[in-house]
């Protein structure tokens, strides 16, 4: 039976990639000469800690994480910037983190789209994934549109298709 599998990862070279460029965008900014800047990303734990002067600054780094992010092809819902920047002395500090893998939650709000559309697929929540099965491969095409259409404030990717 064909089959394919619904994820939401990150590339770990990409966003390396992408932290990089903002780091050097950053650098070479007139706007940003002479002032802390600090971003580094944690490899392991998938978060970048950010460190600027003012939120104003904090803001241009945000931005700049997001175009660069899209230049690099990855979704900016993989970023959570909902925690709030923490003023620290002089310096405001923020952690964001980058969501690599379907939480439980997620991967349960995925499967009941797919179940609610009528389509005869069978979806099945597999630890990280969501793993979906039909009998005709356009029924998954259809399972694929329908996620990109739903607005489920998740990056998806859609891998591993079978027959």
């Amino acid at each position: 039976m064909p089959s394919f599998d619904i994820v939401s990862k990150v590339d770990q070279q990409t966003l390396d990639n992408a932290v990089n460029v903002v780091k050097k965008e950053i650098t070479n900014r007139f706007d940003f000469k002479d002032s802390h800047v600090k971003i580094e990303l944690n490899k392991k734990d998938f978060l970048i800690n950010l460190e600027a002067e003012s939120d104003m600054k904090m803001k241009q780094i945000i931005d700049v994480i997001i175009s660069r992010s899209i230049k690099q092809g990855l979704d900016p819902l993989a970023f959570d910037f909902s925690k709030e920047i923490q003023p620290s002395g002089k310096i405001v500090k923020k952690d964001v983190p980058v969501m690599n893998g379907l939480k439980q939650e997620d991967a349960k709000k995925v499967v009941k789209i797919i179940k609610d559309s009528g389509l005869k697929v069978q979806a099945q929540i597999m630890d990280d994934l969501v793993r979906v099965t039909a009998k005709k491969i356009d029924d998954l095409q259809a399972v694929i549109q329908l996620c990109r259409n739903a607005n489920a404030g998740l990056p998806l990717q859609y891998i591993n298709m079978r027959n």
